[in-house]
């Protein structure tokens, strides 16, 4: 199977942590067998000139590559176009989050990009042979006249071998931190208004007047280091307005290590039946009281067989038997 994957989100050299789940899933496809070919749009790096010309790229890398359906990996303008531009192939269209959801816009361009991203959102969503979503509140948000035949929820995987529990004391070293305080990290970048930095904040605030709680923010750290900062924390904690399905709750559950988060996505069944993790209100004393209860617990998770079912290989041939049935109807 052949198959042309078109994302803006990529690791690249001034931007390593940039789509690094897309990346994961690009090579777990590649070795269960699926040739793929990249269009790869720089956004984080070139801004939305990204999108000049995108329908002759996309026609271009067709014509070179013969695929059998295009992999969409995200939604918005650049799915609006891919699924215009593949007019003899069907498409899948993955999309991620604020793709359906919108964002926190912060000035009058970026509520106009936002509006225009869900418009272009939907109009792929009515012309894609297939659609992915993360979670349940994702599925919900499509439109009204888009066939649900067509359409599966899936979760991106986690890498098991890099994301797995290691000691927290000497995770803590290799990063410097203080091995007599508390430690809680914010495994988002706190410049994105919907994942809500300040909430945080003010959360720690509330918990921890003495200084004995530090929150860390995950800010340009190399994916294959992600892993132990997790294991160094005593939790992780997700103040998110919306969310489809955050990879940081996973790899967490993955590690161990106990989740505080706002009821976002699908991190409510994530957590379900999972002792020592807690859904909390979008409140700081609300987050600062369940925190408490991870801190004075201070205890390790036994949660990582629970995610075994969204191992790289495991979603990966999922993604398999939905291009086939793509193929199949599309």
């Amino acid at each position: 199977m052949r198959t042309l994957v078109v994302t803006n989100m990529y690791p690249t050299p001034t931007a390593p942590s940039t789509g690094t789940f897309v990346a994961d899933q690009v090579e777990s496809l590649r070795d269960v067998g699926v040739a793929i070919e990249m269009v790869h749009l720089a956004r984080r790096d070139n801004g939305r000139s990204v999108y000049r010309n995108l329908a002759q790229r996309i026609r271009r890398a067709i014509a070179e590559t013969d695929p059998d359906l295009l992999h969409v990996m995200y939604g918005g303008v650049m799915a609006e176009v891919a699924t215009r531009a593949a007019r003899d192939r069907p498409v899948l269209v993955a999309f991620c989050g604020s793709d359906l959801l919108g964002g926190d816009a912060t000035g009058i361009v970026q509520h106009a990009s936002t509006r225009y991203s869900l418009f272009a959102s939907r109009r792929a969503a009515h012309r894609a042979a297939g659609i992915t979503v993360k979670s349940r509140n994702l599925y919900d948000a499509l439109p009204e006249a888009v066939d649900l035949a067509k359409v599966w929820i899936l979760p991106d995987g986690v890498d098991l071998t890099l994301f797995h529990p290691r000691d927290k004391l000497d995770c803590q070293r290799l990063l410097g931190w203080a091995e007599q305080r508390r430690h809680v990290l914010f495994s988002s970048l706190p410049s994105r208004p919907e994942k809500r930095f300040a909430l945080a904040e003010a959360a720690i605030s509330h918990l921890d007047s003495g200084g004995q709680v530090e929150l860390h923010a995950l800010v340009g750290v190399p994916h294959d280091q992600v892993p132990i900062w997790i294991n160094a924390a005593d939790a992780v904690l997700v103040t998110s307005r919306h969310e489809g399905s955050p990879n940081s709750v996973k790899e967490a559950l993955a590690c161990n290590v106990p989740v505080v988060s706002t009821d976002v996505g699908d991190v409510r069944e994530r957590l379900a039946g999972v002792e020592g993790c807690f859904i909390a209100e979008d409140r700081p004393e609300d987050l600062a009281a369940k925190l408490a209860l991870v801190l004075d617990r201070n205890r390790r998770l036994d949660a990582r067989d629970q995610i075994a079912d969204l191992g790289l290989t495991v979603i990966a041939r999922r993604i398999v038997d939905i291009y086939e049935r793509v193929l199949r109807t599309g």
